[in-house]
């Protein structure tokens, strides 16, 4: 539980590379996500390439830092063997905020660039990982070893607490 009230947005990065087993550790909360009639309509790209790392900074105006981190998630679902598509949206959600979750059990930081619903994003973003024609782009989460970290802001509000009885 820590991780959900220690975890912040992270945008800077120290350079140096994310060891391949955290990757994994991060790559298995993601899959671990709840998912609508278990359909699972996710797949990831690691990217680590210093140049698919730039393209992908260029997809939005929010996305600069991708470009200075070691590492960035690309989430994606697919367009076959769907259950209920109504609920994809739902289910990549989950995934992404469970990686999000397991960035900062790991010691590392990361955000959360939305790329869905947006045409000209999810294009760019396609392009750049060279995504076969089955698969969308849904978020980027670029990640790495936090350069700095500002401490989590407490969001508790009691007056959006309805109790029914």
């Amino acid at each position: 539980m820590d991780a959900i009230f220690t975890r912040t947005s992270v945008r800077s990065y120290e350079e140096r590379p994310v060891e391949a087993e955290k990757i994994e550790k991060i790559l298995r909360a993601a899959m671990a996500a709840p998912s609508a009639v278990n359909q699972q309509p996710w797949e990831f790209y690691v990217v680590t390439d210093k140049a698919v790392l730039q393209e992908l900074s260029e997809t939005s105006p929010y996305t600069a830092m991708t470009a200075k981190a070691p590492a960035a998630l690309v989430l994606c679902s697919r367009k076959e063997n769907i259950i209920v598509p109504e609920l994809i949206e739902v289910d990549m959600a989950l995934a992404t905020e469970n990686a999000l979750l397991e960035i900062e059990a790991q010691g590392l930081g990361g955000v959360m660039l939305g790329v869905a619903p947006f045409a000209d994003r999810m294009e760019k973003v396609a392009k750049a990982i060279n995504l076969p024609e089955h698969l969308v782009p849904f978020t980027v989460v670029p990640f790495g070893y936090p350069a700095k970290k500002n401490p989590q802001q407490d969001r508790y509000d009691e007056a959006r607490v309805h109790y029914v009885r």
